[in-house]
């Protein structure tokens, strides 16, 4: 990767002081630091950064007004530092919905320990912000455009079907399920998927890479944005038509099958594909209990997690795609769900939703071409 260039905006000099040799340790260049965000507009007319690690409670202006003002005047990368609280967790949403791509949270206490610790997943933060996709971030932000109305638009069909066999998967029923894996972008991308569906839309599971608190409080956001019901997911909970289940930050999720019903089941596991939830385990366990009733989707973040279960998904009998390059913040997890073979359509984030209508409606056994 070439240079990456950061500024760090905090009001506390410890935080300053250790997240400056953390970054530099790692090879990233820091090219200064500021207590509010007065000074660092100063400091960034000069050399401005490729990403800024932006605190949320400073002095004279608070870190979201700031953050507006960069997408508003030049969107640029940005990470926040967030206290790990269902305070910080609420402020964090806000400030992921305005443009922030990615979050990394600190702890109340033991923050020196925190920010010397080189596993703490700050970096992994910076460098996928670097990657963002700022023309898709900036569409993102704007709102999605409303589908035109008349014949749907074309979506790229890059595998060929899959003939399911039946030999797996449960018998046919009316009932389906859509799964989604999504993380780095994801803020912006789910909430504009999420308010163009209309609440007969088939029942939806959710894994978004974040922590506890967090997940809470975007689903309550979510919540009051759209037609669904969305919510964080409890074990047990069932998947009904115009129902999104996210699952808790910090757990893992997975569906089950009780009787002519699906539920959520949400249980604590080690760390898989270095994410907690993780989305090759919601995926696996939806190939393996709804089958080909099955609609899958990688949406915008970093690494391959998703891709392996999409795949499972695919084979199943489940229709699969993948979000396209063009739209997604970071083009990592949808890439390698293509690469793998999960993905049997890629689609953009304004055609999603229209995708989404059209597999629900689908017989099951026919292509997407078909549907």
């Amino acid at each position: 990767m070439s240079e990456i260039k950061v500024m760090i905006v905090d009001d506390s000099a410890v935080v300053r002081k250790h997240l400056g040799d953390l970054l530099t340790g790692a090879g990233l260049t820091v090219l200064g630091s500021a207590s509010d965000p007065i000074f660092a507009m100063q400091r960034m007319k000069q050399n401005w950064p490729d990403v800024i690690v932006l605190d949320v409670e400073m002095p004279r202006m608070d870190g979201i007004s700031f953050l507006k003002q960069i997408m508003a005047e030049r969107p640029t990368p940005v990470v926040m530092c967030s206290t790990l609280t269902e305070k910080g967790g609420q402020t964090t949403m806000q400030a992921l919905a305005a443009g922030a791509v990615g979050f990394v949270t600190k702890p109340k206490l033991g923050l020196k320990a925190f920010l010397e610790d080189d596993g703490n997943g700050i970096v992994a933060a910076v460098k996928a912000a670097a990657k963002a996709n700022l023309s898709a971030l900036r569409r993102t932000i704007a709102g999605a455009a409303p589908m035109k109305p008349g014949a749907p638009r074309p979506v790229t069909h890059v595998l060929p079907p899959v003939t399911h066999t039946g030999a797996e998967a449960m018998v046919e029923t009316t009932d389906r399920v859509i799964a989604i894996g999504i993380s780095t972008g994801g803020v912006q991308s789910i909430e504009a998927v999420l308010t163009r569906l209309p609440r007969t839309v088939p029942g939806m599971v959710i894994v978004q890479h974040m922590p506890p608190n967090f997940t809470a409080s975007l689903a309550a956001r979510l919540n009051t944005l759209c037609a669904l019901e969305v919510m964080e997911a409890k074990d047990g909970d069932r998947v009904i038509n115009g129902r999104v289940l996210f699952a808790p930050g910090g757990k893992h999720m997975r569906l089950k099958r009780s009787g002519a019903q699906y539920v959520a089941e949400v249980f604590d596991g080690p760390v898989v594909n270095h994410h907690r939830p993780c989305v090759d385990v919601l995926f696996k366990s939806v190939a393996q209990c709804a089958g080909a009733n099955a609609i899958g989707l990688v949406m915008t973040g970093m690494g391959d997690d998703g891709a392996r279960g999409l795949k499972d998904m695919r084979a199943a009998g489940a229709l699969t795609a993948a979000q396209d390059e063009a739209s997604s913040v970071v083009y990592g997890m949808p890439k390698e769900a293509l690469r793998q073979g999960g993905a049997q359509d890629v689609v953009s984030l304004d055609d999603i939703p229209g995708w989404l209508l059209r597999a629900a409606q689908r017989r099951v056994g026919l292509s997407s071409a078909n549907s």
